[in-house]
């Protein structure tokens, strides 16, 4: 299947979703989505029992897409930076060390945390597993999903000082996320034996510093051209390019394609629409990149929900599955627990933050990517269909339930 043909099933179903979730289901835009693609894939496998050219023709469009590429390569990178272009840095400013902490830290204690504790649960179901491999795993699991993130808390209606922690976590740990999973995969694949602590010291800065350092030239560099001009068809273009531009130079480069996005946005976006942009170019610039997240962001979850064609129904694995969703949840909880309890008394923080943050930590399209990415021996079917459990479960249930979480805690707290 060409990747046009491809393109289009995917943009037509996409349409024809949303419209059933506007028009009848009424659920948050990410989250009814993805409903509905999952009800779609289990309606084409009982087709499929039936009839198995339908379901050989949906696996065919599924498996010619490359979901990992699809996502780390090209869409994340405009999803990041149309929500890091709406991201106040004042905020940011304020909460810049609890974020910084929870994003660095916190994705690092997630990770061994969730691997340590996976690898006893396979010990313990005499399903032994390599430790490194439980650890590629932390890495996956443990970022949030800033594009399922960003999209649900605007429907939830979070207090503005919550919203920019959990965001700005968002925004940043994907990236850290995506750098320790680096690191773990070079020494799953070459032993620890042949990368020193220094080795993985140097490899982590190289991508986490030049990955910030990249996003502030790059931003700098296009501010400076759309500073000169007051035109916004140029400078729309301009937005497009630095994004494509800092994608394919930190891929050359070595370092953090995320962070130099969302790096670069911030900058953006907090700087051009006072001294750069006048009043239309702002409108536009801003337009433009909201229906860009709002393309993207459908196509994604309808792909999650698609992926499940491809994804493993084996009982043992989904059983790992369930189990993985508490453990997952405890990591995050304990890795957020000691940098809230620093700021608290710094910081205005809500009531039970600790508690939302660790609710409203969505995993989404990410980490099934990098389950993806794992090599066959690193069991990679086990920890796709894992991955897929605590996703569906994070989006869905979650998403639908941090809104109502988030009201009683305050309601609690003012009745307290």
């Amino acid at each position: 299947m060409s990747i046009f043909n491809s393109i289009t099933i995917l943009i037509i179903l996409s349409a024809a979703f949303a419209f059933i979730n506007t028009k009848f289901l009424k659920l948050p835009f990410t989250i009814g989505l993805m409903i509905i693609a999952i009800v779609f894939t289990v309606g084409i496998t009982i087709l499929g029992s039936i009839n198995h050219y339908v379901l050989d023709e949906a696996k065919l469009l599924i498996q010619s897409i490359d979901f990992e590429t699809a996502l780390l390569d090209v869409m994340l990178s405009f999803l990041l930076f149309a929500g890091a272009l709406h991201t106040n840095l004042d905020g940011l400013k304020k909460h810049k060390a609890p974020i910084a902490l929870f994003a660095t830290i916190g994705v690092l204690l997630s990770t061994f945390l969730i691997g340590t504790m996976m690898y006893c649960v396979f010990l313990a179901f005499s399903y032994p597993i390599s430790y490194i491999y439980c650890l590629l795993f932390g890495a996956l699991i443990s970022p949030t999903d800033p594009i399922a993130v960003l999209g649900i808390l605007k429907d939830a209606h979070a207090p503005k000082k919550l919203e920019t922690k959990i965001v700005g976590e968002s925004l940043f740990n994907d990236g850290v996320g995506v750098v320790v999973f680096i690191v773990l995969f070079k020494i799953a694949q070459q032993g620890l034996d042949s990368m020193s602590v220094t080795d993985v010291g140097l490899l982590f800065l190289e991508e986490v510093a030049g990955g910030i350092i990249l996003g502030l030239v790059a931003g700098w560099g296009a501010f400076r051209l759309m500073k000169v001009i007051d035109n916004y068809e140029t400078e729309v273009i301009i937005t497009l390019a630095l994004v494509m531009g800092i994608s394919a130079l930190a891929h050359y480069l070595h370092v953090s394609g995320p962070l130099a996005v969302v790096v670069a946005g911030i900058f953006l976006g907090n700087k051009a629409p006072t001294i750069a942009w006048s009043k239309n170019t702002h409108t536009y610039v801003d337009k433009f990149w909201e229906l860009i997240d709002v393309i993207l962001n459908a196509v994604l979850f309808v792909l999650i929900g698609l992926e499940l064609l491809v994804v493993s129904m084996n009982g043992k694995y989904i059983l790992f599955g369930l189990i993985a969703i508490p453990l997952a949840l405890l990591a995050r909880y304990i890795a957020l627990s000691g940098p809230v309890a620093f700021f608290k008394g710094k910081l205005d923080f809500i009531p039970n933050t600790n508690l939302i943050m660790t609710w409203g930590g969505i995993r989404g399209g990410i980490s099934i990517a990098l389950a993806l990415s794992l090599s066959p021996h690193m069991e990679r079917e086990l920890f796709l269909t894992i991955t897929y459990v605590i996703v569906v479960f994070s989006i869905i249930f979650q998403g639908l339930t941090i809104g109502p979480l988030v009201k009683k805690v305050l309601k609690d707290s003012k009745v307290g």
